[in-house]
């Protein structure tokens, strides 16, 4: 790879040439006005972005845009009263991801899961995504969402992956129970956790599997259980390889592979500017 020129790599991942001196990245003021975002929706549950942009003293196109960037969605009443949920301080854990930007694959992972009915089935997905490029690295998929179905997403993922540092979740108890923090202290994992009802701290997952169920479409119209679940391993497929993430502005594969590449040409360029000219002096 070292003797294509940028021209050639650029063609080969199918980005302009342009691109590889450049790696989008989650700008730190859209990641601050997230977090803030965040803070007063656990006052204000009910706040849309045109409420939130007063509260904050922001524009409301800003707040909107920042909102549909990391999927968050304000609460919205169906039927009872919605009530927030005591926590229990053992099994409290800080949400680390408001203090913590993803910086670079693997950082940081978000896991949530959800149903999807089939006839007379419920089956569960759960999913692991690394926020930095929003790769679905793992998942798994079972007739219950017992502990067991989140540990099978997570050894999906370290399979083919290198553990992340941070794994964030909500408070539910597959994520609160002991054998999840022995599994994620024995994996040198740290555990982040959304407030207890605030859905839109994990909206990342909340977002992607929006978008998924609609890529679905309606699985009644499966003959088997087996058609509907070869379909959801394919459309994840679909999801990292080809269809275009808005935030990326391309695939999350293509993006990792952009920022690899990224990663690579600048360790090349700093090691040649290391180099004087009767000797080549190249520091760790």
């Amino acid at each position: 790879m070292g003797k294509e020129s940028k021209t050639e790599l650029a063609e080969m991942l199918g980005v302009s040439r342009a691109s590889l001196y450049y790696v989008p990245r989650k700008p730190s003021k859209d990641w601050a006005l997230k977090c803030a975002i965040e803070e007063v929706l656990r006052i204000h549950p009910s706040y849309g972005h045109r409420r939130l942009a007063l509260h904050l003293g922001v524009n409301k196109k800003r707040a909107l845009r920042v909102m549909k960037l990391f999927g968050i969605q304000p609460y919205r009443r169906r039927g009872r009263k919605w009530k927030k949920p005591q926590e229990k301080p053992e099994n409290i854990v800080p949400n680390l991801l408001m203090e913590i930007e993803p910086a670079y694959p693997n950082h940081i992972w978000a896991t949530d899961f959800t149903h999807i009915d089939w006839k007379n089935t419920r089956l569960y997905l759960c999913t692991m995504v690394d926020l930095f490029t929003r790769r679905v690295t793992g998942f798994s998929i079972l007739t219950n969402h017992s502990i067991q179905l989140i540990i099978n997403a997570l050894f999906s993922g370290i399979h083919k992956h290198p553990s992340p540092e941070i794994l964030h979740s909500d408070r539910g108890s597959e994520y609160t129970s002991g054998d999840m923090k022995m599994l994620c202290d024995l994996l040198g994992i740290t555990q982040s956790m959304s407030h207890a009802g605030c859905p839109w701290e994990n909206g990342y997952q909340e977002s992607f599997y929006d978008k998924f169920k609609v890529d679905l479409g309606d699985p009644g119209r499966f003959e088997s259980l087996g058609e509907l679940v070869y379909e959801i391993y394919r459309l994840l497929h679909v999801y990292n390889t080809s269809r275009i993430h808005t935030a990326l502005k391309m695939p999350p594969e293509k993006f990792h592979q952009l920022h690899v590449l990224q990663v690579s040409m600048m360790g090349n360029e700093k090691m040649t500017l290391q180099c004087e000219p009767h000797s080549c002096v190249m520091s760790a």
